[in-house]
This record gives structure tokens, C-alpha cells and sequence, in this order.
């Protein structure tokens, strides 16, 4: 990995032509990192649904998916550092890399990817405020027995009161500008993640871990590995649940989001990539491999000794022989401070993919719009009015079901690009270039997702009675066509008849 201006002069066919996004130069690598730490905390959610469902087996499945995403980010760092100007992060660099060759699918790869990107970061910000109003009306002993069923999933009406009132407040300092946001998402980061960090590491030293409750990667009723323990196969199972980790230990890839917004994005990308990679691999490693040594499978698979949604609780409390009010506090506290940064970042994040897949041309111009703080406003307003919808989808698997339909979708086509631009541009200035062959490893990830996306996302849907989510994902994914016809149709001729192109803020030519 070395940092170089490409493999010699650049010519005219090795120029990165690209739109800019125009927002404000607010922060360095620090605000980006701390944002993107939204990426790294789903580890809440998805590491006690792993370490319950399929025991120690899940463990190499984490790691291996999980080193992918640290690789996504170096690869987004080279992308990000090519096109300082760029924002949205990975979505947006699917268009410049297409768009010389293939300039009229550049138009709908860019468009779909975006779209699918937002539909798979926006339902964080709903999802983290319903775990968040769990340990809220827990710890403050709120009525959970009346409520509603929206589809088929009980939810609370405190539920929807507080995840409601949170999104709504997450508005203000998204719009302040992405200063504020980092300044807030800074005080929010260092809370969780110095907690999230201790806990990753205090078990090793605890005295209470057992390492051979890992031995032979065995599942929770002791049988082996590659044993099918539903019937269907053990490579079908674990596709299936690839899918939902591909949904969360791939997200620390949030850190781009911000890249163009820095003051100096070509030192800052290689950074806060490396990063925010680097400390996503620790933690959803080091958290369930601490759950699985200190839990042990007895208790992992009886729900009256450990209960996925309070597991961090009672993994602090083995750790430290301890229990009480006080410790189950101070957990809830920092969970909920975690849950909060998710929110924000799911606001802010995917809120710059609308804009840049706006400034492009292919979403109504509405999204182009920039506040006085230099941040898109009306695209974040648009994520917290579809954040309150899917509250009513109620849980955390079938928000993951519904989201992911999207998300790893955008993944692939950004490794993809990333092969397009590493082949056939290869003398490109690049501040930061990884070696030539990591375009073959970028294809190579990207077909696995793709295997992991198409069946395993259709396959989990089944073992996990998600299917109405899955199709309901599919619907989301595929309301992009009339958002694209209505700029490219409507507006776009009505407007600017004689120039149907995109109005830009600025474009940039990379040489």
C-alpha cells in the first residue's frame, strides 16, 4: 500500500472526469472516522443474533466477512483519495468509473446504486432508536404490555413514541452543518467507543473466558461445523446468515461518506479508512469471540439465562463478577450512546448519496439542495420522513432483511468500480494506490456478495419468516424508476429543454 501519483504522466484517456458535490470543507480525518464509527456499532445488534443462532460456527464466518469489509475500505480510500471532490461516499464512485466507456449504463448504474445504498443506510437511524427504546423503557420501568402489530410484529407504543421523538431531534444537528456533526458525533463516538473497546478486550484478562467453548467452531447443540443443522445443508445456512452480517460488519465503510468534505481529502481518505477498517475488524472479532469464551453455548442457547437483546449486560456483569443496578446502567447507558451515533450517521450519511446522485442528474433536483451550513438538508429531511415510516416494521431482523436488499447490492457495484477504474485507468493520479492486484480481489468479494445477496437474502428470508420484508425491499429498491423519469422526463425538459444534462455544482477533472 503505497502512496504514489499513479504509475506514470497522465494522459488524457487516464483523466477522472467527475461532477462535484459542493459541499462546505468542514472537517479532516478525525470527523470522518468518529461519523463512521456509526458502521462499527451495529456490532450491538448483530453479534448476540450470531453467537444465539449459530454458536461458535458463526465465528469464521464474521471474521472472513468482516476482513472483506476491511478491505472495502482500503479500496474506498484509493477511490475517495482520486476524487477529493466527490461526496456520498462509495455509491458515487460508480459513475466516474463507468461513465467513459459505458456513459449511457453509467447513468443507471450511479442512480440504482445510490438509491440502493440509501435503502440500505437509511433504516439504521429507526432500527438503533427502537433498540434504544428498549433499554429506555427497561431501565426506567415503562409499559411494554400494550401496543400494536404492524404486519406481523409486536410494537410497543412507548417504542414508537421514543424512536419518533429521537429521529425527529437528530434532525437539528444534522442540518447544523457537518462541523457540528462531527463536534456531536466526537462526544457521542468517545462514549460508546471507550466502553464498546474496554468491554473487546477486558474479557481476555477476566479470568471467566473459557477458549475452548471455541474449539472445533461447533454450533450451540455441540454438533460440528459442517453439520446441517436446519435440514437444508450447512453452505445454505451460512449463506443465509452471510447475508445479515453483510449488513453490518460492512458498514464501517460509513467513514467515505465524509471523505469529501474534508479540508484535505487526499491525506484524510487513507486515514480514516484505514482507520475505521482497522477498529471495525477488532471489535466484531474480539465482541463475539468474547461472548462465545465467556457464555459458553450452555448459556447462549437458553434465552431464560441469556437474552440476545440484554446480552451486553450480562456479559459485563460475567466479566466482571458483578451485577446489579449500577452495571446494568452503566451498559444501557453506552448502548444507547452507540445506538444514537448509528442514528445520526444514517441520517447524515446517505442523505450526501441523494445528493450527488441528484447533482449527476438522476433524482429530482429537489435533493440538489444545500443549506446555509452547507449541508444537503432537504435529503437528510427526506431520510427522517422514511425513517418514521419503518419504525412500524418493528424488529431488528426484519429491518436487516428489508434494508439489505439494498445494501449489498451498492457494495458490489462499488467493487466493481473500483476494478473498472484500477483496469482501465492504471496511470490515474492516485495520492494513495493499493497494489495492481487488488482489482482482482475486489472482483473476487464482489462475486461472493453477490452470491451471499441474490441467494442467501432469499434463503434467510425463509429460515427467518421474513419474506414479506425481502419483497417489500425489493419494491423500495426498484421506486427508484419513477424518481429517475420524473427528473430525466419532467424536469429536466421543462426546465432546461435545450440542456437535459445535469446541473452541476461543479465539476472536476483529475489529471
Amino acid at each position: 500500500m503505497n502512496a504514489d501519483s499513479g504509475a506514470g504522466p497522465t494522459t488524457a484517456s487516464q483523466e477522472v472526469d467527475y461532477e462535484a458535490g459542493g459541499l462546505t470543507k468542514g472537517t479532516n480525518w478525525w470527523g470522518a472516522f468518529v461519523i463512521g464509527l456509526a458502521g462499527v456499532i451495529l456490532v450491538t445488534g448483530i453479534a448476540p443474533i450470531m453467537v444465539t443462532s449459530l454458536g461458535a460456527a458463526s465465528i469464521p464466518l464474521i471474521v472472513v466477512i468482516t476482513f472483506m469489509g476491511y478491505l472495502l475500505c482500503l479500496m474506498l480510500a484509493e477511490m475517495a483519495a482520486m476524487m477529493p471532490e466527490r461526496t456520498g461516499g462509495l455509491p458515487s464512485f460508480v459513475y466516474p468509473a463507468f461513465k467513459d466507456r459505458y456513459s449511457t449504463l453509467a447513468k443507471h448504474l450511479n442512480g440504482g446504486t445510490a438509491w440502493a445504498y440509501w435503502l440500505g443506510w437509511f433504516p439504521v437511524a429507526p432500527l438503533n432508536m427502537i433498540l434504544a427504546s428498549f433499554y429506555l423503557a427497561d431501565r426506567f420501568n415503562l409499559n411494554l404490555d400494550s401496543g400494536f402489530t404492524p404486519i406481523n410484529t409486536f410494537i410497543a407504543y412507548w417504542t414508537l413514541g421514543i424512536a419518533a421523538v429521537g429521529i425527529l431531534l437528530f434532525l437539528i444537528p444534522a442540518t447544523m452543518g457537518i462541523r457540528i456533526g462531527a463536534g456531536f458525533a466526537t462526544v457521542l463516538g468517545l462514549l460508546s467507543m471507550i466502553p464498546l473497546t474496554f468491554l473487546a478486550v477486558a474479557w481476555i484478562f477476566s479470568g471467566s473466558a473459557d477458549l475452548g467453548n471455541l474449539s472445533g467452531f461447533t454450533h450451540l447443540d455441540g454438533s460440528g461445523f459442517f453439520t446441517s443443522i436446519d435440514g437444508t445443508g450447512w453452505l445454505p445456512l451460512y449463506i443465509a446468515y452471510a447475508f445479515l452480517l453483510t449488513w453490518n460488519v460492512l458498514a464501517m465503510e460509513a467513514a467515505a461518506c465524509y471523505i469529501g468534505e474534508c479540508r484535505d481529502p487526499e491525506r484524510d481518505a487513507k486515514i480514516a479508512m484505514n482507520l475505521e477498517g482497522g477498529y471495525g475488524l477488532f471489535i466484531y472479532t474480539l465482541i463475539p469471540i468474547g461472548f462465545i469464551a465467556v457464555l459458553g453455548a450452555g448459556a447462549l442457547s437458553n434465552p431464560d439465562l441469556v437474552d440476545p437483546n440484554t446480552m451486553f449486560v450480562t456479559f459485563a456483569g460475567e466479566i466482571f463478577n458483578a451485577g446489579g443496578e449500577l452495571l446494568n446502567w452503566l451498559i444501557a447507558i453506552m448502548l444507547i450512546v452507540a445506538l444514537l451515533l448509528s442514528a445520526l450517521n444514517a441520517i447524515m450519511g446517505c442523505a450526501r448519496s441523494l445528493h450527488q446522485m441528484s447533482v449527476d442528474g438522476q433524482f429530482p433536483r429537489f435533493f440538489q439542495h444545500i443549506n446555509k451550513n452547507g449541508v444537503p438538508s432537504r435529503a437528510m429531511t427526506f431520510n427522517v420522513g422514511a425513517s418514521l415510516l419503518v419504525i412500524l416494521l418493528g424488529g431488528a431482523v426484519e429491518i436487516y432483511t428489508f434494508s439489505n436488499v439494498g445494501y449489498t447490492a451498492a457494495i458490489i457495484m462499488s467493487l466493481v468500480a473500483y476494478y473498472m477504474l484500477k483496469k482501465h485507468k492504471p496511470d490515474a493520479r492516485r495520492p494513495f494506490s493499493l497494489p495492481g492486484v487488488f482489482k482482482y480481489i475486489a472482483l473476487v468479494i464482489a462475486a461472493i456478495l453477490f452470491v451471499i445477496w441474490s441467494y442467501g437474502g432469499y434463503k434467510f428470508s425463509q429460515i427467518g419468516g421474513t419474506e414479506i420484508y425481502f419483497w417489500l425491499g425489493w419494491a423500495t429498491l426498484l421506486a427508484y424508476i419513477p424518481f429517475y423519469l420524473y427528473r430525466t422526463r419532467v424536469q429536466d425538459k421543462v426546465d432546461h429543454p435545450e440542456d437535459p444534462g445535469p446541473q452541476d455544482p461543479g465539476r472536476v477533472m483529475e489529471k
